[in-house]
């Protein structure tokens, strides 16, 4: 059955006010676009959950969506630090909790494994043990030394983005994989966004890129160039100007402000966002063909 229903109707239906929210990808794969209809539709008092905030989540506290950020590493990569989540976390407007990326992500697989929670091997990060009493410690029933444990995480939803989806939600992924199988199974809900709506024969002649199955989807939306400015491998590149222009962006409530009314509220949707970035950005993110060697799934093909 289709689960074919547009962004704006899946956030509608799905995300509501004092939800979690998990935005799934890792370093491409990063759903913007929801992220921008969320802002629109006006959430508020959101928990937002992600290994890595980005720009996605400095974005959601500078438009004041926020009350809480569950996090491991908190960012804009290679420029410096996101001055909404950091000023929020150091003012006391913003709740928080901080893991090493190895332990949110064994929240996540307890999350998706139905468990309380997941044991983990001490790390080095000795320091937020100390810091966030989530981490606890239990004793080993085998008696073994004492193990670190973390509590599960279930957001109320996961927003994964894929390159290419059938309309019921088998969903292929390649490239950087990140935490989208975890959150997705882990979740009450999940919006699925995909570059491209392909027929289930397309999905079901590569069986092994099906990190999503469409038993766990609750809506499938296309989005093409949803990522932007992160990037979907084989679509569009990163546009990296745009992560060194944020700092500027981000300084100040002003600049925010005219960003979110031109960017934010004042496009329809994310096909108008794109025509607003022009042919020059198309042009610059523009990525050409490398394809991989075929892959016989068939018995007795050298025969």
């Amino acid at each position: 059955m289709s689960k074919l229903v547009n962004l704006n109707e899946a956030i509608q239906s799905y995300v509501h006010d004092g939800d979690t929210i998990y935005a799934a990808g890792f370093t491409h794969l990063i759903p913007f676009a929801a992220v921008h209809e969320i802002i629109r539709q006006g959430r508020k008092d959101l928990t937002l959950a992600r290994a890595t905030p980005d720009l996605i989540y400095d974005l959601m506290v500078a438009a004041g969506c926020a009350r809480k950020v569950i996090f491991s590493y908190s960012g804009n990569p290679g420029v410096g630090s996101l001055k909404w989540l950091r000023e929020g976390i150091q003012n006391g407007t913003l709740e928080w909790e901080e893991y090493s990326h190895f332990g949110m992500i064994s929240r996540l697989q307890a999350g998706a494994s139905g468990l309380p929670f997941m044991p983990m091997r001490q790390t080095g990060a000795v320091d937020l043990e100390r810091v966030n009493p989530q981490y606890r410690r239990v004793k080993d029933p085998y008696g073994g030394d004492d193990v670190i444990v973390v509590p599960a995480l279930n957001p109320d939803v996961a927003i994964v983005h894929v390159q290419r989806a059938d309309s019921e939600g088998n969903a292929h992924i390649w490239g950087i994989l990140g935490e989208q199988r975890e959150a997705a199974f882990a979740a009450k809900h999940v919006i699925l966004t995909a570059e491209e709506i392909v027929d289930e024969s397309v999905i079901r002649s590569d069986p092994n890129r099906t990190l999503i199955p469409a038993m766990i989807v609750d809506a499938v939306c296309h989005v093409p160039y949803c990522a932007h400015p992160s990037y979907t491998q084989g679509y569009y590149d990163r546009d990296n100007e745009f992560y060194l222009k944020w700092e500027e962006i981000s300084k100040d409530e002003a600049n925010i402000k005219a960003y979110l009314d031109e960017w934010v509220f004042g496009v329809r949707d994310r096909a108008e966002y794109w025509q607003k970035l022009g042919a020059e950005t198309h042009s610059r993110l523009h990525v050409g063909q490398r394809l991989s060697a075929p892959v016989n799934y068939g018995s007795f093909a050298n025969e």
